[in-house]
């Protein structure tokens, strides 16, 4: 029984997970979502079931409305770093889900990381 493309996704996102749950250390998460038009991040704190921080290019604000690309991915990173650093958190763990590290991904981590963020 072949497994659909969905479920071979959801399986990476689930055994991704479980090990970052392993060394979170009571660390926030930080959750990546990538659709084909919008890319969006949460800062969720699993211990209290909540999200401290989020962002989106779906805000206009940013100014990346409706895009999904490498510049609207970095300028997503730099705001969850800074909107992060509001909400007193410096460390988080990197949770990319079932998406591969690279490209997009890549970039939102890479801008987190200049704005301050450890992971």
């Amino acid at each position: 029984m072949a497994l659909s493309t969905r479920d071979l996704f959801q399986k990476r996102r689930q055994r991704n997970r479980n090990k970052l749950r392993a060394m979170a250390n009571g660390r926030p998460r930080l959750s990546v979502h990538r659709s084909n038009k919008n890319i969006s991040v949460q800062l969720i704190d699993d211990a209290k079931g909540v999200t401290l921080a989020s962002a989106s290019s779906l805000e206009k604000d940013l100014g990346v409305v409706g895009k999904n690309n490498l510049e609207a991915a970095g300028k997503i990173g730099a705001a969850i770093a800074e909107r992060a650093k509001a909400a007193g958190v410096e460390e988080v763990y990197f949770d990319r889900g079932g998406f591969l590290f690279h490209g997009r991904i890549k970039a939102l981590a890479d801008a987190a990381r200049e704005g301050g963020l450890k992971f």
